[in-house]
């Protein structure tokens, strides 16, 4: 039974507190519009999306008005597409009108990204995949609304070297062929190790070939309920901290949960995953660094950082996997700078860098999020970013991933403006001695000790 105490506090979470919906993301299988022909290829893909996702966005407006829950962003992600383009796409610019296509359907559609521009190689890569990938920058600077993602590695198969220093290369370009908008094609580019398949947040999101033909997840936020809530245990032991964090967390995985199965009934189309993401904005209050901070840490960056994010994400899981027998996706903390207001302070400060950020990437739900660097940046010095962040997810069997963003004109002490939920960012110092001898080695990273379990 639900009290009217409860009701209250939910819409005490709304109005008050930042309680929002982050995403409806509709999951759409492109495996059937195969297709030799590239015309019929791309005449394929359009008309499942358009069919399938025609009603997602005025769906999600009605259940915003029905119960009052802001949902921010509709979106669809779809099968990696170098899965889908393989026997039409021939070139890097075959592919790009592929994504034409997609950004067509997303437009058309209203929502506002489209994932799965993307491609799986962890443990190798096709002639289709490499493609693939070496169309990305002309794909990303001829759309708007299109992410690609490409996983390099995982627990089981290790390390692609070779994809990983092709990363390097590909966001340097991207970055390049996006220059005269602040390099922001970079920020629609994830490089992914452990790659979930059923991930609704951008710009990492895909169907996975796992997955049902189409598919509803629904990824949930609540930075700023987390943290007004942490105000009222100000001085309290670490029991009843964590105790705060995960009841709370309860609660705003039961909100996406309603969201969730409301927008799968109206559908018709299965409901996957809810994933309970911290997912901080730009606006004040809605940050994961002011909850760090919330804790006792003078700034985010602070010892102590690493401890309390790692605290912070695991009341966030067990509080969620309690309200929700499907809770998916990455769900945990995200840490993306240019998006937390929080997180800028505390670079501008001088008390979060890189290095520390990396750290703290040990322990939170994704990895280097959002972060501008100098446009002089070397392609091997991102590879070798890149290589850290999948080792580091690959060792500890959780998904890890780099958007970093060259912001081509611009260096350290340079703030730069991307706008709408991607926020603004001060361009961070990245360390200039070089690793390009490890880079250029080629082949793979095997797969780590632990990772055989058969």
């Amino acid at each position: 039974m639900i009290t009217i105490l409860e009701v209250n506090e939910t819409n005490k979470m709304i109005e008050q507190e930042k309680l929002d919906v982050r995403t409806i993301t509709l999951g759409i299988s492109l495996l059937d519009c195969c297709d030799a022909d590239l015309d019929a290829l791309n005449r394929n893909i359009y008309d499942k999306i358009a069919g399938l996702a025609r009603d997602l966005v005025s769906t999600g407006r009605e259940i915003e008005l029905e119960y009052g829950i802001p949902i921010v962003n509709k979106r669809i992600a779809v099968t990696p597409v170098a899965l889908v383009g393989g026997r039409a796409c021939r070139s890097p610019e075959d592919f790009v009108e592929v994504a034409k296509t997609l950004d067509r359907a997303a437009r058309d559609t209203g929502v506002n990204f489209i994932g799965g521009y993307s491609a799986i190689v962890s443990k190798g890569m096709t002639p289709t995949d490499e493609t693939l990938i070496r169309s990305i920058p002309a794909a990303l600077a001829a759309t708007e609304r299109v992410c690609s993602s490409v996983n390099v590695g995982s627990t089981k198969t290790g390390i692609n070297m070779d994809a990983v220093k092709l990363m390097g290369e590909i966001v340097r370009e991207t970055a390049e062929a996006t220059k005269e908008r602040n390099s922001i094609g970079c920020a629609k580019l994830v490089v992914l190790c452990n790659a979930p398949d059923d991930n609704p947040f951008m710009a990492g999101a895909f169907h996975g070939v796992s997955e049902a033909d189409a598919v509803i997840n629904v990824g949930v936020s609540g930075p700023g309920v987390i943290k007004h809530a942490l105000e009222g245990v100000r001085g309290a032991n670490f029991e009843i901290l964590c105790e705060t964090v995960k009841r709370t967390a309860f609660k705003v995985t039961r909100a996406g949960q309603l969201v969730a199965q409301e927008a799968s009934e109206r559908l018709g189309i299965p409901f996957g995953i809810v994933d309970l993401s911290l997912a901080p904005t730009p606006s004040v209050g809605d940050s994961v660094a002011g909850i760090l901070e919330e804790m006792g840490l003078e700034s985010a960056g602070a010892p102590g950082t690493t401890a309390a994010l790692a605290l912070l994400n695991d009341q966030v899981k067990k509080g969620g996997i309690m309200a929700s027998s499907f809770v998916g996706g990455l769900s945990g903390a995200f840490i993306p700078v240019s998006e937390d207001q929080g997180m800028i302070d505390a670079v501008n400060r001088g008390a979060l860098t890189i290095e520390k950020l990396e750290a703290m990437t040990c322990v939170c739900s994704v990895g280097l999020d959002m972060i501008a660097i100098p446009g002089d940046t070397p392609a091997s010095t991102i590879s070798g970013i890149i290589a850290d962040e999948a080792a580091i997810g690959m060792i500890n069997q959780k998904t890890t991933a780099v958007r970093l963003i060259p912001v081509i004109g611009k260096d350290v002490g340079d703030t730069v403006e991307f706008g709408g939920l991607l926020g603004h960012a001060p361009v961070q110092k990245v360390n200039r001695f070089g690793c390009a001898d490890f880079i250029n080695r080629g082949g793979r990273i095997p797969a780590p000790i632990h990772s055989f379990k058969n």
